[in-house]
């Protein structure tokens, strides 16, 4: 909640044994520009919050993220209202279990790639792309749904997809779709 930040210099940081980063940047809501690239998050099992709330945001590069022990990146990006750009092409999501509300709210993102994300232990996926009013594709075809328990506004006003190819997803232990394609005004197959 440092509201009124804009910059940040992170560089000298060693991060070598940190397990736990969630929150981190919450609510930084005039940061406009965070470099992380000397990070080390190998380390890291909680990324719960990360950036939530960044407004100002623009771009983000996450290129070096050792994503291999995170177990919970739920809210990770939510609020990020003026992301533009965002790599997470190369997060091993392995371990984690809860993708909830991940990207909800991205309102500017209009694609990013999550076709490698491993899906196998997540159980939740709730608001996952909520409001990502943006988002023109997106690419599930990879994801593993078998042990999800809820879809809850999993795509909830994503009013700028036209087309979703959902036929792979198992949805076996789903016990809750409430809202699941709510406005999803352009959605025609």
């Amino acid at each position: 909640s440092c509201f009124a930040l804009t910059n940040l210099n992170l560089s000298n940081f060693n991060t070598s044994k940190v397990v736990n980063m969630a929150t981190m940047f919450g609510s930084c809501r005039s940061l406009t520009i965070l470099d992380l690239s000397n990070f080390d998050t190998a380390k890291v099992t909680n990324m719960k919050w990360f950036f939530y709330d960044c407004q100002s945001l623009v771009n983000l590069d996450l290129s070096n993220f050792n994503t291999s022990n995170v177990t919970d990146m739920s809210y990770m990006f939510t609020f990020c209202y003026n992301l533009e750009s965002l790599d997470v092409s190369s997060f091993n999501t392995s371990k984690v279990t809860t993708m909830e509300g991940m990207f909800n709210q991205c309102h500017k993102l209009e694609n990013f790639d999550v076709s490698s994300f491993d899906t196998l232990k997540v159980t939740n996926m709730r608001f996952m792309f909520g409001d990502c009013q943006s988002l023109t594709s997106l690419d599930l075809s990879n994801f593993d749904t078998s042990k999800v328990t809820t879809m809850h506004a999993m795509f909830n006003r994503c009013q700028s997809l036209t087309n979703l190819d959902l036929s792979n997803f198992n949805t076996s232990n789903v016990t809750t779709m409430y809202g699941m394609f709510s406005e999803c005004k352009s959605l025609t197959s």
